[in-house]
C-alpha cells in the first residue's frame, strides 16, 4: 500500500546536524517526512515539489525550510534531469538545545522555527545567498558548520520576503493522527494525478468507505478530493505551458486529462485565461 514513508536521519558520530550535498538520484526520493527540520536549496534542474497538500514549481535557487513530520518530496521533470542537485541540511530543535533556544540571544530564531514547522518559502537575493553559504559550510570544521548554521538560521529569520505555505494548503497543521490517515492520500496523488485517479483507492488508502472520505477530505483539506485532483492537473499543465512548446492538445492528455475540451474549459475557469491566452501571456515576459 502507498504511504509517506518515515525516512530515519543518522548524523554520523556525535554531529548535531546533517550537511549534504545531492545529485539526480535524490529527487527519486517518495513523498516521505521525518522528525526534523529539512532546509533544502536546489542547485539545479525543475520540476514540482510536494509539500504537505501544497504543490508548485522549483528550479535553481529554491530554497525551502520545512518543520518535522511534514511529507514531502521534489520530482524532476525528465528534460531538467542531468544537472539536477540539491544542497539538504537536516537539523532538530536539539541541535540547537532547549537551554539555547530559549535565550533572549536566539528569541528570533526561535520564533522562525515556529513558524518553519507548516513550511516557508524564500526567493533572491537571500536565496543565493544562502545557497553559496551552505556551499561554503561543507568544506569548514565542524565548530564552524555549527556556527554557520546558526548564522543561516539568524539570516532566514531576518528576512522579510519570505513566504510560509498556508495552512489551508498544508496536512502540517493536522493532529498526528489525522495526518497518518491523509498523507497516504497525498502520496497517491502525487504519484498518480497525471493518469487515473481513483476515488474508491484512494478512499482505501484512509480506511473509509468512499462516502465517509469524501467528507473527512473536503472537512480536513476545505477542498472536494476531485478540486484538489484538479488543482495538480492544472498546476502541472500550467508548468508545462510555460516552459515547453508542446501541443496544447498534449499537455492537456499528459497533465491527467482525458478530454481536451473539458481541459479547455476547467483551466480556463481556473486560471481566468484559456491555454493559449496563459502560455502568450508569459511568451511576452
Amino acid at each position: 500500500m502507498l504511504k509517506a514513508s518515515l525516512e530515519y536521519l543518522h548524523p554520523q558520530g556525535d554531529h548535531s546536524f546533517l550537511l549534504r550535498s545531492f545529485g539526480p538520484e535524490a529527487f527519486d526520493a517518495p513523498y516521505h517526512f521525518h522528525t526534523a527540520y529539512e532546509l533544502t536549496y536546489i542547485t539545479g534542474g525543475r520540476g514540482k515539489r510536494y509539500i504537505g497538500s501544497h504543490q508548485d514549481n522549483f528550479g535553481p535557487g529554491d530554497l525551502v525550510l520545512i518543520g518535522p513530520d511534514i511529507p514531502h518530496c521534489w520530482k524532476l521533470e525528465p528534460t531538467d534531469s542531468s544537472d539536477a542537485g540539491a544542497i539538504v541540511v537536516h537539523f532538530s530543535e536539539d541541535t540547537l538545545g532547549p537551554t539555547l533556544l530559549a535565550k533572549t540571544e536566539m528569541e528570533a530564531v526561535t520564533k522562525f522555527l515556529e513558524r518553519a514547522k507548516i513550511g516557508i518559502y524564500f526567493t533572491a537575493p537571500i536565496s543565493d545567498q544562502i545557497g553559496k553559504r551552505l556551499d561554503s559550510l561543507a568544506r569548514e570544521t565542524e565548530f564552524y558548520r555549527f556556527t554557520g548554521l546558526l548564522e543561516v538560521l539568524q539570516q532566514l529569520s531576518d528576512d522579510v520576503t519570505c513566504t510560509v505555505f498556508s495552512q489551508q494548503d498544508t496536512v502540517a497543521i493536522q493532529p498526528r493522527a489525522s495526518q497518518q490517515r491523509i498523507s497516504p492520500v497525498f502520496a497517491y496523488l502525487v504519484e498518480n494525478y497525471r493518469s487515473k485517479v481513483s476515488l474508491e483507492e484512494a478512499a482505501s488508502l484512509a480506511h473509509m468507505t468512499p462516502q465517509a472520505f469524501c467528507k473527512y477530505f473536503k472537512k480536513t483539506t476545505r477542498k472536494t478530493f476531485m478540486e484538489t485532483v484538479m488543482e495538480y492537473r492544472i498546476n502541472y499543465a500550467a508548468q508545462q505551458l510555460i516552459q515547453t512548446e508542446k501541443p496544447v492538445s498534449d499537455i492537456s492528455f499528459q497533465s491527467g486529462f482525458s478530454d481536451v475540451s473539458f481541459f479547455y474549459r476547467t483551466f480556463k475557469r481556473k486560471m481566468k485565461l484559456s491555454p493559449l491566452n496563459y502560455r502568450r501571456r508569459f511568451m511576452l515576459h
